[in-house]
């Protein structure tokens, strides 16, 4: 930890966690273990790009959709 408590995180662990440089983190005490825990925010791009899919939808399903609400809003 430097002068002003800044602390630098090895370029392998901010590889092995995909942290990069400006990227906001949460930071939480743990004190009954005298620790601290690093953890990536990740922004919805990054959990669109990488995180589990939940579902899976066509474009042509979208579409489809797209003309059912449409017609919807045209008959009012």
């Amino acid at each position: 930890m430097g002068k002003k408590r800044v602390i630098v995180i090895p370029k392998k662990i901010a590889d092995a966690i995909k942290l990069h440089e400006g990227q906001k983190v949460r930071i939480i005490a743990d004190v009954n273990n005298d620790s601290i825990i690093i953890r990536p925010i990740r922004d919805a791009i990054w959990l669109a790009l990488h995180s589990r899919k939940v579902g899976k939808i066509m474009p042509k399903e979208i579409e489809e959709e797209s003309l059912r609400e449409q017609g919807k809003l045209s008959e009012h």
